[in-house]
């Protein structure tokens, strides 16, 4: 695989993006994170259809532009941290822990990979490598105030050195609302093969969403839609025709569908058919 040519050209015209991408300015940096997510799924097939999750930057770009799939955090995050720096971005790799919303439980160390921006004097902080949770447009890191995206709301609170990532759900009630957490995490730079344990977890643990359910999702505009196990879930945000408010709607799947499914909604054909899964996670032994 050391044969994969990797260009950066092939990776914009991979996301959609079709502007200048001269000087690493934060214009180019938003455009480029928001193409992304658009356009690459945060998906785990690959763990339930036979294969094995590698953290080679040449296989991640064969598997996300070549083969114009998705991946979990360590895949899209580290491919992604490869186009900043070619660009010209000063960027680190952080640890996150993320706050399971089915057990209530932070995950351990090295459990997510994220991205940290050092752009003119400022910290911004990029995941393109995150579920529905996740933020269309890096955030400041300079500020513990509310960063409006669309109809949600986030922002950052500290204790000591971890910062929190939190959010309102699909809601905005302003600074008094309900912030719940999403993930913690630190400044401390880390590297690409600081990853490589967590990732086997995260394909063999019972205590790892990837490894207990297949899924898939990608930002549409105005929605979103996820796989998960035998379902297709469908979201669109708050606007007129919608009355203001998130609908959802859930189609139930046979299993003969779903190949089908994953091409027409997120333009993934797979190499080996897939096992559905849908099993329930098991809050992890320790806790973080």
């Amino acid at each position: 695989m050391s044969s994969v040519k990797m260009e950066v050209d092939g990776y914009l015209s991979r996301i959609g993006f079709a502007g200048p991408s001269g000087a690493p300015i934060l214009e180019l940096l938003r455009s480029v994170h928001t193409c992304h997510l658009l356009s690459v799924p945060f998906e785990d097939l690959t763990v339930h259809s036979g294969g094995q999750v590698k953290l080679d930057l040449p296989v991640l770009y064969d598997k996300i532009v070549n083969q114009r799939r998705g991946g979990f955090c360590f895949e899209n995050n580290s491919l992604f941290y490869w186009l900043l720096t070619q660009l010209g971005f000063q960027v680190s790799v952080l640890s996150g822990q993320v706050k399971n919303s089915i057990t209530g439980r932070y995950g351990p160390p090295f459990d997510h990979l994220i991205l940290m921006v050092d752009l003119e004097g400022k910290r911004w902080l990029c995941d393109v490598g995150f579920g529905v949770p996740g933020f269309s447009v890096p955030l400041s890191l300079e500020t513990c105030g509310p960063q409006e995206q669309g109809h949600r709301v986030y922002r950052f609170r500290r204790k000591a050195e971890t910062h929190f990532l939190e959010w309102q759900k699909e809601e905005n009630r302003g600074e008094d609302g309900d912030w719940k957490e999403i993930y913690k995490f630190t400044l401390e730079p880390r590297r690409l093969e600081d990853f490589t344990e967590m990732c086997q977890y995260h394909q063999s643990s019972p205590s790892s969403i990837f490894f207990c359910k297949s899924l898939c999702t990608v930002l549409k505009q105005g929605g979103r839609v996820t796989y998960i196990g035998r379902r297709l879930i469908t979201t669109t945000f708050p606007s007129e025709a919608t009355g203001g408010v998130v609908e959802t709607t859930t189609r139930e799947l046979e299993d003969e569908e779903i190949p089908a499914v994953l091409a027409e909604n997120f333009g993934i054909v797979l190499p080996s058919p897939l096992v559905p899964k849908d099993d329930t996670i098991t809050p992890p032994p320790v806790v973080y």
